[in-house]
């Protein structure tokens, strides 16, 4: 996990709320301080101005009312003195003014000649010699930008006659002079305050982001699968719950994962060594597990199939969506044959859900039923063939034998050549019956071998013997044996119906004045006999070959059912060599003939002696 940085800290981001949350109450304490303090100066300041009018009206109403002669000073000369009086630092001028709106005098010595005795158009001063009104007025000097108070008062007599005006104009800098030095007063004190906060919130940030530290540390590690790290514990407080908790969660933690690490190695194996291909999908369809027999049987790779939706990877998009096999879980036959190998699979599908019901997923399971399907197919085939070789003999004993009932035995001609049909349908029947008894007891292994050390090259010639002297047809038989004896250990009378099944093949397809030659190789690497009994009989096409072998099997039907053969006879021989540990096989050439191949074991002892 990447470290967190330190202005993206907690520790920072706690400091600075805690700073600010004092800068704010020392903001609103100081706006709300300042402003009374502001709104009290200025008060004074208005106080004190009033009480210096209060005296000046006084002062200049006795002037104004005094009785002259040429004795005494003029009116304009008593208030000079007056006003030389008033000594007050934020007064910057005042002004004396009769009912008549002139001036009579001022306090600034440089407006003594400009507006002493000259008319006065201020309106304050209008207004409070028309209606008597005390008038104040707040301003900016021109002169020298300073904020000044402008105060017009009335000089009324006893009698509230309106007998003159005073002008005065006072200078408000020192008030807001001392609310400047008020403010950097506060500004310092919010300054130290906020040092001592920070370091206050900083060492308060740290016994709360040290134990969270520790855990975001044992998180880590938990997350790299370490359990054994434990968080210390500062207090307990909410955050020392927090931490007992935090190792209480450890400790189940490490349990969930040792009994989810136990279950899953348990299906781990279980899935590795079942036989059966399981697919398992998210709740969208997409492949998140396949085992190995699943990929063996797609012939795919599991890098591949990973989140690719399970009906693309069992190629059934064209016929079925996710949803529908959610909503069947139907049982699905699939083939995934190729030109070399035949391969049906079963696929069985269950879903995941939840005890609330919410589908997760789906559960495929591959079942190989490639053997199943050959043997169903066969054993199809087998009760079809059964079926028919039994109903072609007897339909045609059921017409001679209906023939012979409505009369036809007592013709003395035609009723014995009716006769002798039923009976040859009837040997057909019973060779057919025994051949598939023979079959069925080597299918359940119900039959046993009386195996003997036998010299196969004598046994051979004794077959061949029976067969040269019952021969009713024009067959030359040509010998190709070892001229010394040849030990194999085998039951004599298995391999002798073998031997039968293919020499009676060889005749009954070699033509007038063919040759079947039989022959004996030794192969001593193998420690086997080959034997080989070929005829110029009409021979097999390419693509039946390999068939030959298969159960009522037969290249020219027909021609076979003609002859007598039920089709089994090639089928038994393989079973029989088989059972002998030793493999059959054909090769033919249309219109030239075929050979019968098969080998059996030599017994190496008798062997031994006999070439001693």
């Amino acid at each position: 996990m990447k470290k967190v940085g330190f202005f993206r800290s907690i520790h920072l981001k706690f400091v600075l709320i805690y700073v600010l949350l004092i800068l704010i109450a020392m903001q609103i304490i100081g706006v709300y301080f300042v402003s009374k303090l502001e709104k009290q100066l200025i008060n004074n300041f208005s106080d004190s101005l009033d009480e210096r009018i209060t005296l000046l009206t006084y002062s200049i109403e006795q002037e104004i009312k005094k009785q002259r002669d040429d004795t005494t000073l003029t009116i304009e000369e008593d208030i000079r003195n007056v006003l030389q009086d008033v000594t007050m630092e934020d007064i910057l001028e005042v002004r004396v003014i009769n009912n008549k709106s002139r001036v009579l005098g001022t306090s600034d010595p440089y407006n003594q000649t400009r507006m002493v005795g000259k008319r006065t158009t201020d309106l304050l001063i209008k207004r409070a010699l028309a209606v008597g009104q005390y008038s104040e007025d707040d301003a900016i000097d021109r002169n020298t930008g300073d904020r000044v108070r402008i105060i017009a008062a009335p000089i009324k007599t006893n009698s509230q006659e309106i007998i003159g005006a005073i002008y005065m104009k006072a200078s408000m800098e020192n008030v807001y002079a001392q609310m400047r030095q008020i403010n950097s007063i506060f500004t310092a004190g919010t300054t130290l305050a906020l040092a001592v906060t920070a370091v206050l919130g900083v060492l308060l940030a740290q016994t709360i982001t040290r134990p969270m530290s520790d855990m975001r540390k044992q998180a880590l590690e938990m997350a790299r699968g370490n359990f054994s790290r434990k968080v210390n514990i500062y207090g307990n407080d909410e955050i020392g719950q927090l931490a007992l908790s935090f190792n209480n969660l450890t400790r189940k933690l490490q349990e969930a994962q040792a009994t989810t690490e136990g279950e899953r190695r348990k299906l781990s194996s279980v899935l590795s060594h079942m036989t059966d291909g399981v697919i398992a999908t998210d709740r969208k369809g997409r492949v998140i597990l396949i085992n190995e027999p699943a990929l063996g049987m797609l012939n795919v790779s599991r890098e591949t199939v990973l989140q690719k939706p399970i009906v693309e990877v069992l190629d059934i998009v064209e016929t079925h969506t996710f949803d529908s096999l959610v909503s069947e879980q139907e049982t699905l036959i699939l083939d995934f044959s190729t030109e070399k190998k035949p391969l049906i699979l079963r696929a069985s599908n269950s879903i995941i859900q939840k005890e609330t019901g919410f589908i997760n997923g789906l559960i495929t399971v591959l079942h190989d039923i490639t053997e199943q399907e050959k043997i169903d197919q066969e054993r199809r085939e087998f009760v079809a063939n059964v079926s028919h070789e039994l109903r072609t003999p007897l339909t045609t004993m059921r017409s001679y034998l209906e023939a012979l009932a409505e009369g036809a035995w007592k013709d003395d001609e035609i009723a014995p050549k009716f006769l002798d049909v039923t009976q040859t349908e009837t040997e057909r029947m019973i060779r057919l019956v025994n051949d598939l008894l023979q079959l069925s007891k080597m299918d359940t292994r119900d039959y046993r071998f009386n195996k003997v050390s036998v010299d196969f090259v004598e046994f051979f010639n004794r077959i061949i013997d029976r067969f040269e002297l019952s021969k009713s047809q024009d067959v030359t038989f040509v010998r190709d044996l070892p001229g010394e004896a040849v030990w194999v250990s085998l039951d004599e009378d298995k391999i002798t119906q073998v031997l039968d099944n293919i020499i009676s093949n060889a005749m009954k397809y070699s033509p007038e004045g063919g040759t079947i030659t039989f022959a004996v190789h030794i192969e001593e690497t193998a420690n086997q006999i080959l034997v080989s009994i070929s005829d110029q009989g009409v021979g097999i096409p390419k693509a039946d070959l390999s068939k030959v072998f298969d159960r009522f099997y037969r290249v020219d039907k027909a021609r076979t059912r003609m002859l007598g053969g039920t089709g089994l006879g090639l089928a038994i021989a393989k079973e029989m060599i088989n059972a002998h540990n030793g493999d059959i096989w054909a090769s033919s050439q249309e219109g030239k003939g075929t050979k019968i191949f098969f080998t059996l074991p030599i017994t190496q002892e008798e062997q031994k002696d006999d070439w001693s």
